[in-house]
């Protein structure tokens, strides 16, 4: 007989508690902060509290008599393990027979009855999609109840840290040049009053950064820009005496982070409004809305125009940038060194050797804080995509397969991210032939020349064919963009052969930073996946056009013991010794180490 979760049990009546002393019949809580970021600090993480599952993605929805929580196929035994005898239903989404949360809720619910949630934590289509669904059935949504606040009596502070400035010798633009050209697209849109959600477009923005989000440097804020001010609302107890500063000699009026609404509800709006929805909460557009109604204005959603001028970086920050993946390139060298050298010599866990690159990385010059938690992986571990190991859960590594280790730094200076797999011991011809067709396909998307226009799903094939070829197929998206001393994972641009509705499609540019990471993931077996970053650079222009193409920003050698030269095609083979030839002319020089050196140089040979 399963045993009961009484703690579990204890937190779902007390929530109903106060579901019924609001008036709410079902109570829904996301995996989600107020900016919909990467990563939810403990503050935000609602679900979990009142239902056990830690996963990075789930939706519980609370009644009266039941619960019930949706997530995907990569939590589905995670799940069912954490939620046992809690008596909260596990639904796999888009498993056969399973409703979708709205549908769930358009059949259960009946007229009269009220659907709550924190509007700061749902997507604005999210809110949108179920007001019009259970409307229609005469339910009415009550969105301003954060009820954890009433239940969670130990219930972790908002995150809360000392902001700090980014010197603009180091942005390359000031706030004051940046915000001109924000202005300009305003004026493009024909609106005077544009608000602004997205923690990374603020603090690029800004040239600003914080520490409130795990792994990515931003502070919990929000913008609001008109044709003559800009306020900035951030936690009153992050602002030092140096922000205070440069925002009061930049204009920049500080309110606190709390006053958003208030704010809202009072200033003037003389025209039309601008927001993005992809990048703002339920209740904060609905306040939107009764701004443009009251002041009788259009309420516009258009793209933030900082995203784009983000994601083209500007010469300075290019210069940076590639200083700090040779750097980085370089450090990661020395660990390759460091494993190969070290394993059945000594203990090597996954975590260990993790915290080993790790504690390598910060002793980088600049080094503010890692880019994502170290994917450290050995063997079966690595088909899982994202997997991460644990001091108390990791496998040993062993003189026999593979290691894979996706990892980067966020520096004064740039943000990297990269991906090798290191050759631990001896491996079959199959994983000969899937590490080969990995990195044919990683050097022939980085080898690309394409027209002016081109999208990632123009250029994506280049990376899958030599493993669709093998009739083989990864999972996830070859490239996303990556931010400038700020998120590991950026848009508009991205690499994938496929968009889904609602995905964002947008043309390749110069300067614009992006990653080719193709891969092989074979359950119960083991994982590849080797990545580079590439920027975005003019190539050729003539009668056909503009052309652009690639140039490697990432220098870390490929590992030679299992490239099969038999299936390379030869301009395969021109393509990984010319690369290689730069890895040890450009690395080389920052490795003082005599003995890997010398490794470096059979490392990087000829084939």
């Amino acid at each position: 007989m399963e045993k009961e979760n009484t703690v579990i049990k204890q937190r779902l009546s007390n929530l109903r508690a106060a579901m019924e002393k609001e008036g709410i019949d079902y109570y829904m809580m996301p995996t989600s902060d107020f900016h919909n970021s990467e990563y939810s600090a403990d503050f935000f993480k609602v679900r979990e509290y009142f239902c056990g599952f830690d996963g990075s993605n789930g939706t519980l929805v609370v009644s009266q008599s039941e619960a019930g929580m949706w997530t995907d196929g990569r939590y589905f035994i995670q799940a069912e393990n954490q939620m046992k005898g809690t008596g909260v239903t596990l639904y796999r989404m888009m498993e056969a027979g399973v409703p979708t949360i709205s549908e769930y809720l358009k059949t259960n619910m009946k007229a009269g009855q009220t659907l709550g949630f924190d509007g700061r934590v749902i997507a604005t289509s999210i809110g949108e999609d179920l007001e019009k669904k259970l409307s229609a059935n005469g339910v009415t949504l009550k969105i301003d109840k954060d009820l954890a606040d009433e239940v969670w009596t130990d219930r972790p502070s908002l995150p809360c840290h000392d902001m700090y400035v980014i010197p603009d010798e180091l942005c390359g633009k000031s706030f004051s040049e940046k915000l001109s050209q924000v202005r300009s697209k305003m004026e493009e849109y024909g609106t005077t009053f544009h608000l602004l959600s997205k923690l990374d477009d603020i603090m690029w923005l800004t040239n600003l950064r914080g520490n409130d989000v795990e792994c990515n440097p931003v502070a919990l804020s929000y913008a609001i820009i008109t044709m003559k001010d800009f306020t900035l609302f951030v936690q009153s107890k992050e602002l030092t005496e140096e922000v205070k500063s440069y925002c009061e000699k930049s204009g920049i009026t500080l309110k606190d982070y709390h006053e958003l609404f208030s704010f809202i509800e009072s200033v003037k709006a003389t025209g039309d409004i601008l927001f993005d929805k992809r990048n703002t909460n339920f209740l904060t557009f609905k306040a939107l809305s009764a701004k443009a109604a009251e002041a009788g204005v259009s309420l516009r959603n258009e793209k933030d125009p900082t995203e784009i001028l983000k994601a083209c970086k500007n010469e300075t920050e290019l210069r940076n940038i590639r200083e700090v993946y040779l750097r980085d390139s370089a450090k990661l060298t020395e660990f390759i060194y460091w494993v190969k050298s070290n394993v059945g010599k000594i203990p090597m866990t996954e975590y260990s050797a993790a915290m080993k690159l790790d504690s390598m990385r910060a002793t980088l010059p600049g080094f503010i804080e890692l880019s994502f938690p170290t994917i450290s992986a050995y063997n079966a571990n690595a088909a899982m995509a994202h997997y991460e190991a644990t001091k108390d859960n990791c496998a040993e590594v062993k003189p026999e397969g593979m290691l894979l280790v996706d990892s980067g730094g966020t520096y004064m200076g740039g943000t990297t991210d990269v991906t090798r797999t290191i050759v631990v011991g001896p491996v079959s011809d199959e994983i000969k032939r899937n590490y080969t067709a990995t990195v044919m396909g990683m050097l022939r998307l980085a080898g690309a020349q394409f027209l002016e226009g081109c999208t990632g799903k123009n250029v994506d094939i280049l990376a899958r064919k030599p493993l669709w070829d093998l009739g083989i197929d990864y999972k996830h998206g070859t490239g996303h963009g990556i931010g400038y001393i700020l998120n590991v994972h950026e848009g508009p641009q991205n690499i994938r052969w496929r968009f889904t509705p609602g995905q964002n499609e947008a043309a390749l540019m110069p300067g614009m930073i992006v990653s080719d990471e193709p891969g092989v993931y074979i359950q119960d077996g083991y994982g590849i996946r080797i990545e580079n970053i590439l920027e975005v650079v003019e190539r050729e222009s003539g009668e056909y056009g503009q052309f652009f193409g690639f140039a490697h920003l990432t220098y870390a050698p490929i590992d030679l013991e299992t490239i099969d030269p038999d299936i390379m095609d030869e301009s395969d083979k021109r393509a990984l010794n010319a690369y290689h030839a730069e890895v040890y002319k450009r690395v080389s020089p920052l490795i003082k180490d005599e003995e890997v050196l010398k490794w470096l140089k059979e490392a990087t040979r000829s084939i």
